[in-house]
């Protein structure tokens, strides 16, 4: 069992006192989210970690917290703002990364893909249902060859009379065993030749679409990843996403999904946090307990520091985006910092608990195994540090 203690009201790493920035929505949506953690997540993520099980019986729960596709308007979605959205992936992080991924991949992929670049009549069909949980979906857009360079893709859709037929393949996609509905991306090739980034909403019962989860991992066990295989796909014309052709389509979506990173990480941080803390408080030797000693303190006071340093940046980047002057570049930001920042609060908090702190009864091992997965996914940090590298000097470095 976690036996991490449940978060207190205001957090014990709030040390510049942000909770008073935050209005009466927000800390309802960070309330709900806690408890239900509290609740549902924290009692059990030691066995699904341990047993490599997604609890696919917590998503009607998620649905009902409003929480898949939080941020979209309309077609039975919540409709929150970008820092409630935020606060609620932070607070399922706490619990576990592989969870709050569900919900990522779900509303901000999928979803976001479908509610961007979709039609009335797509949005009409599938988002009501992945809003209430009935509806699973997946991102296909890395590829066993093309990962931060996803303009050399592969995947080929090419026009045959009235269908599409897609061939080629995907490489970790979240939830791809598990889902009703694929969004996957390729390279369209029309009558003349000329080939161009599309989407596709693939149903996952059609003939040629196979995902096997990757296993055995090391990180995100309570999370499904997949390689799929897309031979002959055949589609009819209307499967295409018919808005933003072109890598800025997925980009769009990639972004929700960073966004909610930046916030994510710093759950996993501020867990793995108050774990080492009240070990500290509790554990006795040299006839006093380890937070009396100097080192310990040092430890607690740098690792504090950083969450409430990311926890600031996190918050400015959803005013920001909320008020929609957020950047590219910004994003970046914040992913890059918040990850790095994160797994080494993670990795210094499990050093408190000494050989305790390698059993799946404390939670930082677990939260810096995770957070490997997370600093890699939706941008590894090269390619943001390039991103930023670009924006500062108005140079490209990626090639």
């Amino acid at each position: 069992m976690n036996t991490a203690p449940a978060v207190p009201a205001t957090a014990v790493t709030d040390l510049l006192d942000l909770e008073s920035d935050l209005s009466p929505e927000e800390l309802e949506t960070r309330d709900a989210v806690r408890e239900f953690v509290d609740r549902r997540i924290r009692p059990n993520i030691a066995g699904w970690y341990a047993d490599a099980v997604f609890p696919r019986e917590i998503v009607p729960e998620m649905a009902a917290l409003g929480l898949l596709g939080m941020h979209i308007q309309g077609y039975g979605c919540a409709g929150k703002s970008a820092v409630q959205y935020g606060i609620a992936m932070q607070e399922l992080e706490a619990g576990d990364s592989g969870l709050r991924t569900f919900v990522s991949v779900q509303g901000s992929l999928a979803m976001s893909a479908i509610a961007k670049h979709g039609s009335e009549e797509q949005k009409q069909r599938w988002l009501p249902g992945m809003a209430a949980g009935e509806i699973v979906g997946c991102f296909g857009l890395t590829e066993p060859t093309a990962g931060s360079d996803p303009s050399t893709m592969a995947t080929t859709a090419v026009r045959d009379g009235d269908e599409w037929v897609l061939d080629g393949a995907k490489r970790w996609i979240g939830l791809a065993s598990i889902a009703d509905v694929a969004v996957i991306w390729a390279k369209a090739v029309d009558e003349s030749g000329r080939a161009r980034v599309r989407g596709f909403l693939v149903p996952t019962s059609t003939p040629g679409f196979t995902a096997t989860p990757i296993e055995p991992k090391l990180s995100m066990r309570a999370s499904i990843q997949c390689d799929i295989a897309l031979e002959g796909v055949r589609l009819p014309a209307d499967a295409i996403l018919p808005e933003n052709p072109g890598l800025r389509g997925p980009f769009s979506c990639l972004n929700e999904a960073r966004y909610g990173i930046v916030w994510g990480a710093l759950g996993a941080a501020r867990d793995s946090f108050d774990a080492a803390l009240a070990y500290s408080q509790q554990r006795i030797q040299f006839d006093k307990p380890l937070a009396a000693y100097q080192l310990s303190q040092e430890k607690l006071v740098n690792m504090a520091l950083e969450i409430q340093k990311g926890q600031l940046l996190a918050l400015r980047i959803g005013r920001l985006k909320d008020a929609g002057r957020l950047e590219n570049h910004m994003i970046s930001v914040g992913k890059l910092n918040n990850c790095r920042i994160a797994i080494e609060v993670c990795r210094e908090a499990r050093t408190m608990l000494g050989g305790n702190g390698i059993t799946l009864e404390h939670s930082p091992l677990r939260h810096a195994n995770n957070l490997e997965s997370v600093r890699t996914y939706e941008g590894t940090d090269e390619v943001h540090t390039l991103v930023l590298g670009q924006h500062l000097t108005g140079i490209s470095a990626f090639r």
